[in-house]
């Protein structure tokens, strides 16, 4: 992992957590990425969390074709504290996000995460202009949840179209690996389209929904053996790993959340298993999309939707030239990220 162009680690004036902002590139225009307030062990723990993430958000950006770098806000709560910064104390908190962000002069855009929410970007948004997805009343383009999980659907079709001979999604069998907001909307459309699903989270409450789609539950810890066609990781990242990949039992790994991969050298793996992994910046792009979409440029709703949907597109032909060239589609998506990277560097000369 390259080192970021700029690096922020302040204490938070009001609060005195951890407020970690890096920005990994910032060639292409204003770094994008969500701001995630979380418990860590340690504030190093959090920055490594906003190094790799911020990453992650580059890789995103670039694929998605959008002229922004990546970036990443991470507040490293101290343990025992979240409730608290949860309750009384969340106002002052969120002020000191903001404050952070505005003092980078619009080099970086915040929005949610883990542990925000779009309220939460109205409070911030008092202290920094820099800021996507506050809620539709507040000016901005609200929860993200439904564009990106349009832009999953997206790309869960081309997969469909390209190594299941086109078969409806009501042949094909889903494990889904998370039910938050996302994984929800992605169930509901996969059933409405007649899909078998399995289903698990590690919320026990979150698994009676799998009443309202006919779906079976699953032990979180063995959904990724489960008997399907398609793999559908919608929780947190870092569950494909060299202990788990021997156990898929699916053909293709098509899922919006971020970071699935533990390391570079799993796609690897799942390609010397014959397993299609459609890389998760690509899938998981419809919320940024959408944010920038509406908020900066202002596009009409049939242009926004029409930019979710292609997507898929932008997945189907990055999995054409992988199948082309016989390689693992994470290696064509690393070399379509260094290739925009070297464009806007080239351009700043």
């Amino acid at each position: 992992m390259s080192a970021p162009d700029a690096l922020r680690v302040e204490r938070g004036t009001r609060t005195g957590q951890p407020v970690i902002i890096s920005l990994h590139s910032t060639g292409a225009g204003p770094a994008l990425g969500g701001c995630r307030v979380k418990p860590y062990a340690s504030w190093r723990d959090g920055l490594d969390d906003a190094l790799r993430l911020s990453a992650a958000m580059t890789d995103k950006a670039a694929l998605a074709g959008l002229p922004y770098g990546g970036g990443k806000t991470v507040v490293a709560l101290s343990p025992g504290t979240a409730a608290h910064y949860a309750g009384t104390r969340r106002g002052d908190l969120l002020a000191d996000v903001g404050e952070v962000v505005d003092s980078l002069g619009g080099r970086y855009i915040t929005g949610p995460d883990v542990g925000t929410c779009p309220d939460d970007m109205a409070v911030i948004a008092q202290r920094t202009r820099h800021v996507l997805c506050r809620p539709h009343n507040a000016g901005g383009s609200g929860d993200s949840s439904a564009p990106t999980a349009a832009g999953t659907l997206a790309c869960i079709d081309a997969v469909r179209m390209r190594f299941f001979d086109g078969r409806p999604a009501s042949g094909l069998t889903f494990a889904i690996q998370g039910l938050g907001h996302v994984g929800i909307l992605i169930a509901d459309s996969l059933a409405s389209q007649g899909a078998t699903l399995v289903v698990a989270d590690t919320d026990p409450g979150r698994r009676r929904l799998a009443g309202r789609w006919h779906a079976r539950i699953a032990d979180p810890a063995l959904l990724l053996a489960s008997d399907a066609d398609i793999l559908v990781p919608a929780g947190l990242g870092g569950i494909l790993t060299p202990q788990t990949v021997p156990a898929l039992r699916c053909r293709a790994i098509v899922g919006p959340a971020n970071n699935q991969l533990a390391d570079e050298s799993v796609a690897d793996l799942l390609h010397a298993r014959g397993i299609t992994w459609a890389p998760d910046p690509v899938v998981s792009a419809g919320g940024i999309v959408a944010s920038v979409a509406r908020e900066v440029d202002h596009l009409p709703e049939l242009e926004v939707h029409r930019l979710i949907a292609a997507i898929g597109d932008r997945l189907g032909a990055l999995l054409d030239e992988a199948a082309k060239n016989g390689q693992p589609p994470l290696t064509v998506a690393r070399q379509r990220v260094r290739e925009r990277l070297a464009q806007t560097r080239s351009a700043a000369i």
